[in-house]
């Protein structure tokens, strides 16, 4: 049911399975948050330390981490929209 890149598709999954999914990543929104902090701490601090490339690595992995778990959540959510309008 998983992919390669460890994304589910939502369309082969039950509407009970995809309210429990969401649920899952509703749950994971603040260690996700948490993590992408602790990044951009130590992004900051390595920048105003003499830091070179490890901000900019640090700043670009915070960043898609949160774009995925954003966009993750954005299209189980509009699977649902689109099962409860077609219910």
């Amino acid at each position: 049911m998983e992919n390669p890149l460890g994304t589910k598709d939502y369309g082969q999954l039950t509407l009970e399975e995809l309210r429990a999914e969401e649920k899952k990543l509703k749950s994971q929104r603040i260690p996700t948050a948490v993590f992408v902090g602790f990044l951009v701490g130590i992004a900051i601090y390595s920048a105003t330390h003499k830091g070179t490339f490890l901000p900019v690595i640090l700043m670009v992995a915070a960043f898609i981490i949160g774009r995925n778990a954003t966009n993750k959540l954005k299209n189980l959510q509009a699977e649902i929209q689109r099962r409860n309008s077609t219910s």
